[in-house]
């Protein structure tokens, strides 16, 4: 698990594609310190499994999936990315329960100057946008975010300059993607909505007229 608290920015050394998957060579710093093979690291929303670490890059490989579903498949060598290793008992929750588990991508509209802070607009699909609410919480290539704006197409986040300046998001130009995770909490409720709505189904058309007149209640 993630906190969406960005602790620095790596640099993609390297590439190897496979066929359909593919493994990366990220160069950083601060997140390889304790940093032990197998651990995770969260590279742009994404949960990756350390694999080799050398002194001052890590590799971690890229399923199929994974590639379909986020923009990693984009990345190029030199490409910037946000990095944040998992949280520990003693680390400080500063944003919100992130699981590296993306939704889904989204698309870049606008980038607005307001003051000291940046508007940024992002086009998600509805199965994305259903689940992102007024003030709550979203997680935008691994960054704990507050959502500022939504409606039926769009969202808008606010940023900071802190959070500018230490992370990807502001280098990013209108017409990129970037990776969405919404708050585990709406999918949840949803899940069990889900099973409750079934149940009653289940119930209403295991008992009819008919059924009662067969068991003697008429």
């Amino acid at each position: 698990m993630f906190t969406g608290i960005v602790e620095e920015i790596g640099f993609i050394e390297n590439i190897k594609n496979g066929e359909k998957s593919s493994k990366l060579v990220i160069k950083a710093n601060k997140v390889l310190k304790d940093t032990k093979i197998g651990d995770s690291i969260c590279t742009n929303g994404v949960c990756l499994t350390v694999t080799n670490i050398y002194k001052d890059t890590f590799e971690a490989d890229v399923m199929a999936e994974t590639l379909r579903l986020s923009n990693l498949g984009k990345l190029k060598t030199k490409s910037k990315v946000n990095l944040e290793r998992a949280l520990s008992l003693q680390t400080r929750l500063g944003g919100h329960i992130v699981s590296g588990h993306i939704d889904g991508v989204g698309e870049i509209t606008s980038l607005v100057k307001e003051d000291n802070a940046v508007w940024v607009s992002i086009k998600a699909p509805s199965d994305i946008l259903k689940y992102i609410v007024y003030k709550g919480s979203i997680t935008i290539d691994g960054i704990s975010l507050t959502v500022a704006y939504v409606d039926e197409e769009i969202f808008k986040v606010s940023i900071i300059p802190h959070t500018g300046e230490e992370t990807t998001l502001l280098f990013k130009k209108i017409g990129e993607s970037v990776n969405l995770e919404c708050d585990l909490i709406g999918k949840y409720v949803e899940k069990l909505l889900g099973f409750n709505k079934k149940n009653q189904e289940s119930d209403k058309s295991s008992i009819s007229i008919d059924f009662l007149k067969d068991n003697g209640f008429f």
